[in-house]
Order: C-alpha cells, then structure tokens, then sequence
C-alpha cells in the first residue's frame, strides 16, 4: 500500500461518525434534514401568526391547526381590536421610545470607549479595560435596589428615561469588550497613514473605525435590540403605567384574560416580528462580528 493510500484509509478511520455518516450521504439529504429542522422550528412562530387572526370565539374548539382546516374562521377583527386598545397601542410605541435610543447610545458610547481602549494611550488604560470586564459578570438583580432609591432621588422615578439609562448602563460593557477586540485588530497602518495626512482623531474614528467595525457594530446593534426590547424585569421594575413597554402590557392583559382575549396572540405576535425582522436584516453581519469580536 502506497503513502498516500495509507494516509486516506487512516484520515477515513479517524475521522467522526456524523463527518462520516455526512460524506455517505451526501450534501443534499444533510441540507433536506436542516431545512426540516428549520421549519419545525418555525411551527411556533407560524402557530401564533395563525391564532392572530383566529376569532377568539374558536378558540375552545381545538387548537390553530383548526384555522388551516377551517378558513372561515380567520379574521382582521383581533388586529383591528388590538389598534382600537389604547393601552397595547402606546405600550408598542413605548417599546420603541426605549428600545431604539437605548441601542444607538450603547452603540455611539460603545463605538468611541472601544475605540479608546484600543488604540489611545491614556492612563490605567488596561486596568479600566479590566474592570469594564469584571462587569460583565455583575448581575441586574443586585442594581435594581440601589438604582430604584437613586432614581427617586433624580426624580425620574417611572420615566421611559429611566428604563433607558438602565439599558444603557448595564449593556456598555459587553458594548465596550466586542468592539474594543474588534477595533483591535483593525491595521495601525491605515490610522498612521490617516495621521500623516492631518486627519484628527475624530475623523480616524467615525472614516475608518466605523465603517471598518461595521460587521461587529451591526452584532452588537442585534443583541440590544433584542435584550432590550424583549425585556420584562427591567420594564416591571422602572416603568409604570404611562410608560409600560409592550412586554409589561401583555402581562398585565394576561392577568384578565377573559376581557382581552382579543388582543392577546396579535399583541404577542407584533412583540416577536419586530425583533426577527431587525436580526434577519443585519444577520449577515452576525457572525462575522461576534466571532471577531471575542477570539482577536
């Protein structure tokens, strides 16, 4: 047996049981198998779309598949009960008042203390860098107390101010960490060139550093978006009933849901469309971004 016949027979026998069961196969019955996979994972998603525009009246009559079977009993009266209902209507556009300022300003603060840490000299650099880590792992519960007494104090007490500045402080940190790794690895040579040719420090970042760390900014744009919009501890703690986010108006609707049957499934299914958009826009920066951002 020849050298290289030998190295496929023992690359053949060294090689996993599922690498081997894929390569039997063939790609085509592995990508058959994911999208199967794919779509049983939507059924839920698909599910709640359906019972969005089911009359409630059916609903003790079995389950959304009945709908499928069944077309008269889709409807557009649970949507138009849902835009009719003040409380969930202003609760949505609350969720917006503080989903998106709480994600830009993570991003611009994240973006200029990143950049900071990365590429300017300034004293206790790396020990500040530390700490911003050590934060990582310091959980919300243990500020929800201290920062409750220190809002009253402020007097923005239930405010949708406060719930962002909550988001903002405690998701800096994971801000700081992804794009300072990323911005690190970013060549010095084209901000040596920038400088050469009279560009300040301003114009490096938002000319070279922005465009170039787009791939991890769009991640970190995904994951607040997500954490903040989807959030409910947060918003049950800081918010009150002028303010209240859509998560806290479809718990409060839960408690009666024998009057607000209507608006339940299309008020939770307008809660899950907005987020999936927003991440199957920008989900080919997603990996690109974070692997980048945590192995440099």
């Amino acid at each position: 047996m020849t050298l290289a016949n030998s190295d496929i027979v023992t690359g053949s026998i060294n090689r996993s049981l599922p690498a081997r069961i894929a390569a039997r196969t063939g790609g085509g019955v592995l990508r058959i198998f994911l999208i199967a996979v794919g779509l049983l994972w939507l059924v839920p998603t698909f599910g709640l779309l359906v019972e969005s525009f089911r009359d409630p009246a059916q609903y003790a009559n079995g389950g959304w598949w009945e709908a499928i079977v069944h077309p008269a009993q889709l409807t557009v009266s649970n949507y138009e009960s849902l835009v009719q209902n003040s409380t969930m209507l202003s609760s949505f556009f609350n969720t917006i008042y503080i989903t998106v300022p709480a994600t830009i300003l993570v991003i611009l603060i994240g973006s200029a203390a990143g950049y900071a840490f990365a590429w300017m000299e300034f004293p206790a650099r790396d020990v500040l860098f530390l700490i911003v880590v050590g934060l990582l792992v310091i959980p919300i519960q243990i500020a929800l107390i201290p920062v409750v007494k220190l809002y009253g104090v402020m007097g923005i007490s239930g405010s949708i101010l406060s719930v962002v500045l909550f988001h903002v402080g405690f998701g800096l940190p994971f801000a700081i960490f992804l794009l300072r790794n990323y911005f690190a690895g970013i060549p010095r040579d084209l901000m040596e060139a920038a400088r050469m040719d009279g560009a300040s420090e301003l114009r490096i970042f938002f000319q070279i550093i922005l465009p170039l760390g787009m791939p991890a900014i769009a991640s970190l744009g995904i994951f607040q978006f997500l954490w903040v919009w989807n959030d409910l501890l947060v918003a049950l703690v800081f918010s009150n009933s002028s303010s209240q986010p859509l998560t806290v108006a479809l718990a409060s609707q839960t408690r009666q849901f024998g009057s607000s049957i209507d608006v339940l499934a299309p008020g939770a299914f307008l809660s899950l469309v907005v987020p999936l958009a927003v991440f199957l826009a920008f989900q080919r920066f997603f990996v690109q971004g974070v692997m980048a951002g945590s192995v440099k």
